[in-house]
């Protein structure tokens, strides 16, 4: 059976993607922690990132990083956040948010009931700065 995250992947289940390549894709999540809180899952179901292949953890991770360096100028944050878990979807997934102090790595202090049309114009900001950061190859429309 497909995990979440696949089924998302495969359009089954609607996101808000701002990267997707042959390897990776990222959306928002459906509960961020600040504005901007996106998730970089491989397309490949692999249960955590102890068993992804060096290659793919090194992809995740690069995706990551551009789109935490998009974020940091984006929201001006002071620093950005990268967590990985994966109790909740057993699919290796990296979450990567802006953070303006300690209390933005609080878990527990996420949106369960997020805005849909902020969050909407969030996908929208996201892409638009990760095109003119020079990744217009890998942005969706939307």
């Amino acid at each position: 059976m497909s995990t979440l995250f696949t089924r998302i992947i495969n359009g089954e289940i609607p996101g808000r993607f701002v990267w997707k390549d042959s390897d990776v894709v990222a959306f928002l999540t459906i509960a961020p922690i600040t504005p901007g809180h996106t998730l970089v899952v491989p397309r490949e179901e692999v249960d955590s990132w102890t068993h992804a292949s060096p290659e793919l953890l090194g992809k995740v991770m690069d995706v990551a990083q551009k789109i935490g360096k998009v974020q940091e100028d984006l929201y001006d944050a002071k620093r950005v956040g990268v967590l990985m878990e994966g109790f909740e979807v057993d699919h290796l997934h990296v979450h990567v948010w802006p953070a303006y102090s300690m209390a933005d790595f609080e878990v527990h202090n996420v949106d369960h009931n997020p805005d849909p049309a902020v969050m909407d114009a969030t996908a929208v900001k996201l892409r638009a700065a990760l095109r003119s950061a020079g990744h217009a190859g890998f942005v969706p429309e939307d």
